[in-house]
């Protein structure tokens, strides 16, 4: 995916319960949605539906140059392709959101990103069994702020901390919000309650690694 990622760290895998509610809750704010497998989810998050408003005026995409479509000479044409972008973005705001760890699916994967995070998990108080991870396919500043909002609604049904990864000087901003739990890896991660979430999208320096 093309922009930021945050994880949901999981002391255990989550009850037949709860993953209907987690699948419930993606249908639910969802323009569209597929289901890869039991827990994984490809779907299309409108930032409306997380609570938040997209701003951009509808016509701000530079339209289609006229120009190509009659006939003009090859300097033309590529005259009239300056500051055009044929790859128009996709305003549902596209999401990977997965479940992985053993019994679930990504078993490899899950053991790739969580070997030998000490720091981690004595933050957390636990070592993690299984995650979720909430990937936006698009990395304007409102999909960092899509993908906070979603990662913190999951949390509300499945429970877990949430993991991300922070930019230089961030973590003197973190420390100080609600539901900080902690930060580790030299200043590099911080992890939270889904309050800390929230809080952080409030916050002027609010800004996700990419």
């Amino acid at each position: 995916m093309s922009g930021p990622t945050l994880v949901i760290e999981l002391a255990e895998q989550p009850s037949p319960a709860a993953l209907r509610e987690f699948r419930a809750l993606m249908v639910g704010l969802s323009s569209r949605f597929t289901e890869e497998r039991p827990g994984f989810f490809v779907v299309n998050v409108p930032a409306e539906r997380l609570g938040v408003e997209d701003g951009r005026e509808k016509d701000w995409r530079k339209p289609f140059p006229l120009s190509l479509l009659g006939n003009t000479s090859v300097a033309e044409e590529l005259a009239a392709l300056v500051g055009f972008n044929p790859q128009r973005e996709d305003w549902r705001r596209p999401f990977l959101v997965y479940l992985m760890g053993p019994g679930v699916g990504d078993e490899s994967i899950f053991e790739a990103e969580h070997a030998d995070e000490p720091e981690v998990e004595a933050v957390l108080g636990f070592k993690p069994t299984h995650a979720v991870n909430v990937s936006a396919g698009c990395n304007r500043e409102i999909d960092h702020v899509a993908a906070a909002l979603l990662t913190a609604a999951v949390m509300d049904v499945i429970g877990g901390v949430a993991k991300a990864e922070l930019l230089d000087g961030q973590a003197s901003v973190v420390v100080g919000l609600a539901g900080v739990l902690g930060v580790a890896d030299d200043d590099w991660m911080a992890l939270g309650t889904a309050e800390f979430l929230r809080a952080w999208v409030e916050h002027p320096a609010f800004r996700l690694v990419k």
